[in-house]
C-alpha cells in the first residue's frame, strides 16, 4: 500500500507529472485518513495532517515521489433554479440555515437529494432538477479555499 501524505490545490503541483489518477465523490474528498484505491487499481493510505476538502485537479503526493490527480466524481445532486435572484439568496440562506451542503454557482444552488428539503424548496418556488455531476459545497465559516480547518468541538469526517 502506499501512503499519500501531501496535499496541495490544483495550480500548485505539477500536474504534467501525475502517474495516476483519483475519481472520488465529495465525502471521499473530504478525510483527513481514508483507505482508497487509485483508478490504476494501487491501494492508497490517504494520511493528512488535517482534514482537507479536495477539489477537482488537486494533487496528492505518494511518498516516494510520485503525484495523483484527484478528480471529482459526478454524482447525483439537485440543482436549483427561481426566477427571482433575491429569492433564491433566501433559498441559500433556508438551506445554509440547515447546516446542508451547498454549492453556490452563478443562478443556481446544489444540493444532495433530500426529499424533504426539496419539498420545502418548491414551497418557496424553486423549479428543482436532479442531474449527474461533481460536487463541490462551499467551505463554510472556517473553511478558507480548498482547506477546511475544524475547530474543536465540531463534527468533521475521518
Amino acid at each position: 500500500m502506499h501512503r499519500a501524505s501531501i496535499y496541495l490545490p490544483a495550480g500548485q503541483w505539477p500536474q504534467e507529472k501525475a502517474s495516476g489518477s483519483l475519481i472520488l465523490d465529495f465525502d471521499e474528498r473530504h478525510r483527513r485518513r481514508f483507505r482508497l484505491t487509485a483508478d490504476q487499481g494501487d491501494d492508497i493510505l490517504l494520511d493528512l495532517p488535517q482534514t482537507v476538502a479536495m477539489a477537482d485537479g488537486d494533487g496528492l503526493q505518494l511518498e516516494d515521489g510520485r503525484w495523483l490527480k484527484v478528480q471529482a466524481a459526478p454524482e447525483e445532486i439537485v440543482e436549483i433554479r427561481h426566477e427571482d435572484r433575491k429569492q433564491l439568496m433566501r433559498l441559500a440562506w433556508h438551506l445554509g440555515n440547515r447546516h446542508l451542503p451547498t454549492e453556490i454557482q452563478d443562478q443556481v444552488l446544489r444540493i444532495r437529494p433530500d426529499h424533504v428539503i426539496e419539498d420545502m424548496l418548491r414551497g418557496f418556488g424553486a423549479h428543482l432538477q436532479t442531474v449527474q455531476a461533481a460536487f463541490q459545497p462551499e467551505g463554510g465559516a472556517y473553511g478558507h479555499g480548498h482547506h477546511h480547518k475544524h475547530h474543536e468541538g465540531e463534527h468533521h469526517h475521518e
